[in-house]
C-alpha cells in the first residue's frame, strides 16, 4: 500500500488545437490553460496532453485517468439540434473527446469532466444541451463578461461523490454559455445552482469514478478538494489493475 501512495497516476487531459501565439511565433498549437495542468500536479499525479490529433482511444490504456478539459461549445449536431446563432464550435474536437469520453467510460477508467468536458459526457450518452443559458434563464450571470469568471453556489445531493468531496453547499468559479439539459443514459444530477443548473452530475453504478462538473475548480486552486479525489481515484485504479494482472 505505500507503493500505491507514493506512485503519480498518469493523467490524460484533452486539448485545444488552434491558433496561438509563443515569442515571435504565431501557430497552430496544442493548448492547455496551465491551471489544469498544475492542479493535476499539485494533486500528485503526472499531466499527459492529448492534442485531437494523433490521440486515438488506444491511448487510454497507458492512463491512470482522463480529464476532459473546457473550451468551446459543442456542436448540436451531435445532439440533432441547429445551431443557435450564439453557439461556436470545432467538430474536430468534438469528435476526438466524445470518441476518448466513451471509451474512458466503457473501460472504468477514472473520468473528471469539467465545464464543456461535462457537456461532451453528457452528449456521449445521449444527452442534450441549452445552447444559450440567457435564452432560458435571463437573470443568471454564469459568463460576465469575455475573460472574466463568475462564482456559483450550488447545493449537492446526499450520498453522492459530489457531497463527498465537497459537502452539503459550495462555490466555484464559472464561465459557462451553454448547460446541461436532458441528461443523457444512467446520468443523474448530483448538485444544482439554486436556479436549477445542473452543476454536477454521476453515474451512480456500473462505471467507475465518473464526476462532471459545470464550473471551473481548476480555478480555484485554495479548493483541490476535487482533483485530489479524481488523482486518488486514478492511483487506486492503477493498484487494482495491477493487482487483477497478479491474480
Amino acid at each position: 500500500m505505500a507503493m500505491e501512495k507514493s506512485y503519480r497516476p498518469r493523467i490524460g487531459l484533452t486539448t485545444y488545437w488552434q491558433d496561438a501565439s509563443w515569442g515571435v511565433w504565431n501557430s497552430q498549437a496544442a493548448i492547455v490553460p496551465g491551471k489544469y495542468v498544475t492542479g493535476v500536479a499539485d494533486a500528485g499525479g503526472t499531466p499527459i496532453l492529448l492534442p485531437p490529433v494523433g490521440s486515438d482511444e488506444s491511448v487510454l490504456e497507458l492512463l491512470d485517468g482522463l480529464i476532459v478539459i473546457g473550451g468551446v461549445d459543442v456542436d448540436p449536431s451531435n445532439y440533432g439540434a441547429t445551431a443557435h446563432p450564439r453557439t461556436a464550435a470545432q467538430p474536430d474536437r468534438d469528435e476526438h473527446d466524445l470518441r476518448l469520453t466513451r471509451v474512458a467510460l466503457g473501460m472504468g477508467l477514472p473520468l473528471f469532466a469539467i465545464c464543456r468536458g461535462a457537456q461532451i459526457l453528457n452528449v456521449a450518452l445521449g444527452g442534450t444541451l441549452h445552447q444559450h443559458v440567457p435564452d432560458v434563464l435571463p437573470k443568471s450571470n454564469y459568463q460576465p463578461s469575455p475573460g472574466v469568471f463568475g462564482t456559483v453556489e450550488f447545493t449537492t445531493e446526499a450520498s453522492t461523490l459530489a457531497r463527498e468531496l465537497l459537502g452539503g453547499t459550495a462555490e466555484a468559479p464559472c464561465y459557462h454559455h451553454q448547460s446541461l439539459d436532458r441528461l443523457g443514459e444512467g446520468l443523474v444530477a448530483t448538485a444544482r445552482a439554486s436556479d436549477g443548473t445542473i452543476e454536477a452530475v454521476e453515474c451512480p453504478t456500473g462505471i467507475g469514478w465518473m464526476l462532471g462538473v459545470q464550473f471551473h475548480p481548476e480555478e480555484n486552486p485554495r479548493d483541490a478538494r476535487l482533483f485530489a479525489g479524481f488523482v486518488e481515484a486514478a492511483r487506486k485504479y492503477r493498484y487494482e489493475q495491477q493487482q487483477e494482472s497478479l491474480a
